[in-house]
């Protein structure tokens, strides 16, 4: 059985939510880069990039993704654009561990994060925005992914059983 699973994708895709429920299925524990990245700045997500700038909140995100790619055993959710870093590139696509690419489209990304303030990049005309992003982050995605799973219409536990099925089924 796997001792690490890290999970990718863009926001809204429910990487959060699946992660928790996938950490159960596998008995392992589970951490959110993105949790973790607001611990070691000490501030949300929201203020670093408006009082910092998105240079100090990626610079932070390859130390904390790189820290936990290396040294945490369990379920991993990466926040949406840490994969495009090349630094977590490379770790991720040399990763003897799965790396899942929860797919969602924008229908189900729009209901399920209102594209709310908490989500930086998406402020300013967020539907463009996040069309955008995955234009950009789509085919890193796929490329560093070695499965892709859509979590359109599926609760995230039974997102988590097909991702544990997957596993199971060395992917």
């Amino acid at each position: 059985m796997t001792e690490k699973v890290v999970l990718i994708g863009p926001p809204g895709a429910g990487k959060t939510s699946i992660g928790k429920a996938l950490s159960k299925e596998l008995n392992l524990p589970f951490i959110d880069s993105d949790a973790e990245i607001e611990k070691f700045i000490g501030k949300k997500i929201s203020e670093i990039f408006v009082e910092d700038g998105e240079a100090t909140f990626r610079k932070a995100e390859v130390k904390v993704v790189n820290k936990l790619l290396n040294e945490f055993e369990g379920v991993i959710a990466l926040g949406g654009g840490a994969p495009i870093n090349l630094e977590i590139q490379d770790v991720l696509s040399k990763a003897n561990y799965p790396v899942i690419f929860v797919d969602v489209s924008i229908a189900q990304a729009a209901n399920r994060i209102g594209f709310n303030k908490d989500r930086p990049l998406l402020l300013i005309n967020p539907r463009q925005q996040w069309l955008s992003l995955m234009s950009e982050r789509r085919p890193i995605y796929e490329k560093i992914a070695t499965a892709i799973v859509s979590s359109d219409n599926h609760k995230p536990s039974e997102v988590a059983k097909i991702i544990f099925e997957k596993i199971e089924s060395k992917i």
